[in-house]
């Protein structure tokens, strides 16, 4: 019982002083909602209009009609405004898309190559030294004009054994002609006569040899004829000549080289006044192309560079390129071919149709599509179309454009200039 009381005893101080506590903070709590109660309403008001003024909390119209300002602005982008004034001072002119009568054409790729017939490659027939050089790469040369000298001890060898055999020759054409009086006048035996006659043939048969190994090297009748009467130091001489008239793209020796027969080609000589324009004919176009049907060759930019017609049509597909070569003959007086270069074949396959064409210069590439520009509400838009064959400066349209569409005619790179000039301001890539 004592030990009962001695606890409640230290106890109820503790107990008091919670108790105190707790009504403490009940108190503080009602003071801060009394205060709470007593602040203006119209404070919560005003920080809303704040929020509202900057921006952060729009109506829900207003803010999808935002969005829906900047995504028409991304969706015009490819457009030029442009008011009818405005579009006369540019040059900008209109009409509308019509059919029109074209001639059935192949368009195919074709490449310019030296003709055959015209190309000399001219090695030398005898060894020797290059010891001058008359021609060189870009010359200009004739037939038979010098290109080089050699000299050469083979070729002094077979001058030398023509002269023994041409002097040989003229003894036994003596001997036997002397015989031939002595057996008229019954002073030498017919024996004797037939000896003569066999070694003058011999002789001849000998001397003929020895001029045909000097024509394989190069030498004519005429320097044959001069031989017995040259200088000594001519002997050796030997002379490199042009067999066509025609221009050197190559020479491959220098002086004092030694070359020798089984070497490469030393000069190499074209002439490019009639090219070959080998055309690469796709197989499903085989049926279409034949000998003799017409032919317009046009460069990069469109002009027309020859004329000719198809000389023949080779039975080969290339196994690689599953293509065959049709051949035009083309001449090319003023050297504007150059063999390597390439060309576009118009094939004309005759007859004519009826498709729906514009002006070549209202197409054109607009973001990598090919494109004509219309007219919009207030400027001019481009469209993008399938474009087919090209003739007299025109171009067939395929699709994208209907007959009777108004488009532009004239001034279409202008409008592409300004359509560029405005996305690159805007930091768009057109």
């Amino acid at each position: 019982m004592k030990k009962n009381l001695a606890l409640l005893t230290l106890l109820f101080p503790a107990l008091f002083y919670l108790n105190a506590c707790s009504e403490d903070a009940t108190g503080t709590n009602s003071a801060a909602q009394a205060a709470a109660e007593n602040e203006d309403p119209h404070e919560d008001h005003d920080e809303h209009e704040e929020v509202g003024d900057t921006g952060a909390a729009r109506p829900e119209g207003e803010t999808h009609g935002d969005d829906d300002e900047d995504e028409g602005h991304e969706e015009g982008s490819d457009h030029v405004e442009l008011n009818f004034e405005e579009a006369e001072s540019l040059g900008i002119r209109m009409a509308e898309a019509e059919s029109g009568a074209m001639t059935a054409q192949l368009e195919l790729p074709a490449e310019i190559r030296f003709d055959a017939d015209r190309v000399a490659r001219i090695s030398s027939k005898v060894e020797g030294v290059v010891s001058r050089l008359y021609a060189g790469e870009g010359d200009t040369v004739e037939a038979g004009a010098r290109l080089a000298r050699l000299d050469s001890r083979e070729l002094a060898g077979l001058k030398a054994e023509y002269l023994s055999a041409l002097s040989a020759e003229r003894l036994a054409r003596t001997t036997l002609e002397r015989e031939e009086r002595l057996w008229e006048q019954k002073i030498t035996s017919e024996a004797d006569v037939q000896t003569a006659r066999a070694d003058h043939f011999a002789a001849a048969t000998a001397r003929k040899a020895a001029a045909s190994r000097l024509y394989a090297a190069g030498i004519d009748q005429r320097a044959l004829d001069g031989l017995d009467e040259a200088e000594n130091d001519a002997l050796a001489q030997a002379y490199v000549t042009a067999p066509i008239a025609g221009r050197v793209i190559r020479r491959t020796i220098s002086l004092g080289e030694t070359v020798s027969t089984d070497g490469e080609p030393l000069f190499i000589i074209v002439d490019d006044s009639v090219v070959w324009a080998d055309v690469a004919v796709y197989k499903e176009d085989l049926g279409k192309v034949e000998e003799g049907l017409a032919v317009t060759l046009q460069g990069d930019d469109g002009s027309v560079m020859a004329e000719g017609t198809i000389a023949t049509v080779l039975p080969v597909i290339n196994e690689t390129s599953r293509t065959a070569t049709a051949r035009v003959i083309v001449d090319n007086p003023e050297h504007e071919l150059k063999p390597g270069q390439f060309v576009t074949a118009l094939i004309d396959t005759g007859g004519a149709r009826s498709a729906l064409k514009v002006p070549a210069d209202a197409v054109v590439s607009v973001e990598d599509n090919l494109s004509v520009f219309v007219p919009t509400g207030d400027g001019f838009e481009p469209r993008e179309v399938r474009t087919g064959a090209s003739e007299g400066g025109y171009t067939e349209i395929i699709s994208g454009l209907s007959a009777g569409e108004r488009f532009v005619s004239e001034g279409a790179f202008t409008l592409k200039a300004e359509l560029e000039k405005d996305a690159f301001g805007d930091g768009h890539d057109h």
